[in-house]
Parts: structure tokens; sequence; C-alpha cells
């Protein structure tokens, strides 16, 4: 049985060329905090990638901070500005208070840090979504509070791919003098970012998204914010993130940062237009199937379709049976017997939602696999709506 990926959203298979970085790199084992010429040559090769991690931002300054994960990279921006230099500020919540914006579409590394925060004391705003994801500048600016101190909105959803407007977002934050931090995770190599047009002081991504390893994520910081780290015991990270550099993962990150720059444009056309050729082929052949999420101002590699009648998880699983990986939305929800928190904040019922599946492509998916995989779903929709009793 041949297998199909199309789950890039998720996680990515990993580049020949980032393979390779990570298997001449294997004798590369000095720790860069060592003063000796094994930790200096882990130390130069990090410190390369921290300056193409700056690169593909087109951040003309600011500080690399290397983290475990996307994840915890949104932990440390969001966590990390309610202190200021070492003094914890926690006791903020309870005597002068905060304030923190935020969406309801977020990924739950956002989402739920809003929430933990919102327990410790702070007034936290989700801010609501029209019915393609997308987020009105208007509804930010009239949230503002004299008390808001940061401002965390994804550059590119998750499950639905719908492209804020993060420019237009980024000038009424500097316009306040609020802090502006994104989640960039899904948005990096697929979309352009440049953090000085676009007005952002902190941003996320992650390695694995971005056909690297899993173990390896980054916050870029502007030089002007002040961060308290989540992990203490080292000077590692300009002492923002101790333990010692997950090297073998950095210097992969690097190797999957320079393909990005090198071929991302094109590939992501590519992607669009596999992409665009699966959406018609499907609508094509079946009635009752709508798009989730922006028809334009989308990631090029994401469709998110719902299904009149039937409910997604059959289809996934209909699906993996046949070898074809897709996705019922967001990974780090799986298993959850709850209606995904992005499509029902986009308006839909939980049954509209749970009739929901989100396919995503990326590098190495060809037309072969697309035709493939539309005669899959088409006729395993045919099949469940032959069984439905609706």
């Amino acid at each position: 049985m041949r297998l199909i990926y199309l789950d890039h959203n998720a996680t990515t298979p990993l580049r020949p060329e980032v393979k390779k970085v990570i298997t001449d790199s294997l004798d590369v084992f000095g720790n860069a905090s060592s003063l000796h010429p094994f930790g200096y040559e882990a130390k130069k090769r990090l410190e390369q990638v921290r300056k193409q991690v700056l690169d593909i931002i087109h951040a003309t300054e600011g500080q690399v901070v290397f983290t475990s994960s996307g994840s915890e990279a949104n932990n440390l921006a969001l966590k990390g500005l309610v202190c200021t230099g070492t003094q914890c500020r926690h006791t903020l919540c309870e005597s002068e208070g905060f304030h923190f914006i935020t969406t309801e579409v977020e990924h739950p590394s956002v989402y739920q840090t809003a929430s933990c925060l919102k327990h410790l004391g702070a007034d936290v705003t989700y801010l609501p979504v029209d019915s393609s994801g997308m987020l009105d500048p208007e509804t930010l600016e009239k949230s503002i509070q004299p008390n808001t101190v940061l401002i965390s909105i994804m550059i590119a959803n998750n499950e639905v791919g719908t492209i804020m407007p993060v420019k237009e977002l980024g000038l009424i934050a500097r316009k306040f003098g609020i802090p502006f931090h994104v989640d960039a995770v899904q948005a990096i190599g697929k979309v352009p970012v440049d953090v000085d047009e676009m007005n952002i002081d902190l941003l996320s991504l992650s390695g694995h998204k971005l056909n690297a390893p899993k173990g390896i994520g980054a916050l870029y910081a502007r030089q002007t914010m002040h961060l308290c780290p989540l992990i203490h015991g080292g000077h590692q990270e300009l002492n923002l993130r101790a333990g010692t550099e997950n090297t073998l993962g950095i210097f992969a990150l690097g190797a999957s940062l320079e393909a990005a720059m090198n071929h991302g444009p094109q590939e992501m056309e590519q992607i669009k237009k596999l992409r665009d050729q699966l959406h018609q082929k499907i609508c094509e052949k079946l009635d009752g199937v709508h798009l989730n999420g922006h028809p334009e101002q989308r990631l090029p590699g994401t469709l998110n379709l719902r299904f009149d009648k039937i409910d997604g998880a059959a289809i996934l699983e209909m699906l993996a049976m046949q070898g074809i990986a897709v996705s019922s939305g967001s990974a780090c929800s799986s298993g959850s017997d709850n209606p995904s928190h992005v499509l029902t904040a986009m308006g839909l019922t939980p049954e509209k939602a749970r009739s929901s599946i989100r396919i995503s492509l990326g590098y190495g998916n060809t037309e072969e696999e697309i035709n493939i995989a539309a005669k899959s779903i088409i006729d395993t929709v045919n099949k469940l709506r032959a069984l439905s009793p609706l």
C-alpha cells in the first residue's frame, strides 16, 4: 500500500539536506559553553544559525533564544514578559493588574498560556474572528486598555490556514507602545515575514514544521524586550534558557532555514497549485463541500474542508486505512472529544466542526499523490453518506 502524507501542518519530513547536516555533524559534540576547540566549533556553528533566524525574518537587530519547540518559545514570550529583569511580577496580577490580548483561534500553546495567566489574576481578552477566521484590526484597537502589557496574535492559523493582517495589527500595537508577539510557527518558510515591516517585537518558530527535526524551536525578541527565563540554572542562551543547547537540532534548523530561503517561494507556488487542484477535483465530484478559512488569505498548503452529513473522524479513519494521512485539526488537540475551538470561534456549530478535516500539503507532495488522494476522499465521502441516516 502506498502511503501519502498530507498532514504537514502537524509535522514535516526531513529534507535530504537536513539529514545530511545531521549526519555530517555527529562528530561536532562539543558543549558550546566550553572554552576549548571542541566548544568553539559548536559555538561558531550555533551562532551561524542564530544569524540565519534573523535573516529569514529580515531582522536588523534583536536576540534569538533557541528553545525545545515553538510551544516553549510561545510560553517564554508570554510568561517572560510578566517579569522584568530578574524580578518576578506575578504579584502584579493581584496588586496593579495587567491586561493581555490574544485571539479565540490561537494555538493551544498561546491559548492555554493565556488561561494560565488569567488564573494568576491577569485580565485576558480573547478577540473574536469572522467566519473566515480573520481578525479585524479595529477590534484589536478597541480592546486596548491603559494596563495592556502584551498582544499575541498568530500570523497564520494552524487549522484553517487563514493569514492575519499582521502589519496592520503591529501598527496598532506600535501606536500604543505595546509589545507585539506573533506565533509564526506555521508561517516561516511558507509566507514572507519581515519583523520590521510588520512591527513585530517577539516571534516564535519551530523546526519540525519546517522539515527539521522535532525538539528545536526559537524565540526572536527585539533588544528592547526584557524577559524572564522559564528555566533557571545556567547562563546559556543569553541567560534566558538554562541547559546545554541541542546543537544537533540547531544545526539541522539552520539547514532547513537555508533551504526555505533558497527554494521556499518556488516550492510554495507549486504546493498552492496542488492544493487548488485537490480542492477543485473534490468539489467537481461532491456536493455539500465547504471551505473553512479565508478563500485567498490562506497558507499555500492548507485546505480545511467540511462535508455535510458525515463525521470528519470517520473520513480520517477510512483514509488512514488507505494509507492517506490527513487530520481533524491541531495535533496538540488530538484525542479530544471536543470540537475544534478554532472552527467554533469561526461560528460553526459543534456538529459542523466535527464534519471537517484538515488537509495540509508540503515538501515532497506530487501531482500523482493529489490525484490518488482526491479519488480516495471522493469515494470515502460517498460511502459514508450512503451509510449515514442523515
